[in-house]
């Protein structure tokens, strides 16, 4: 559609643009949370990694409810709602009080920033 078009109709149906621009925006959100969910087996792989398979393990600094995680140390991801970059970038790199968990493969660093970020609502 032509931009002419597009900022004609708007001017004359401000109303209309603005609840179709708002359905339009809910419907892309939407189609991305389902391209986006995660599958079961891997949502339990990285709340595995999450409790017990990093020394130390995550659940001991952060809280994170979908865990039962209560950690005061770090930051509530609960409340950061951070994406999976982020959390990736954070479990390889260090940040702060927290190490590098070089440990970890790739797949394993992937599997846990998705977990964290899937199950506090942060973006993919």
């Amino acid at each position: 559609m032509d931009s002419t078009l597009l900022r004609h109709a708007a001017r004359r149906h401000p109303a209309r643009w603005r609840l179709l621009s708002a359905a339009a925006a809910g419907l892309l959100s939407l189609a991305g949370g389902l391209a986006c969910a995660a599958e079961p087996k891997d949502v339990e792989a990285g709340r595995t990694l999450f409790m017990q398979a990093t020394t130390p393990a995550c659940a001991v600094c952060h809280t994170l409810a979908d865990a039962g995680a209560a950690g005061t140390i770090g930051p509530s991801l609960d409340e950061l709602k951070p994406d999976a970059n982020r959390v990736a970038q954070a479990v390889r790199n260090g940040i702060g009080v927290m190490p590098a968990f070089d440990a970890l493969s790739d797949a394993d660093v992937q599997a846990l920033a998705k977990y964290v970020s899937g199950v506090t609502g942060g973006a993919q």
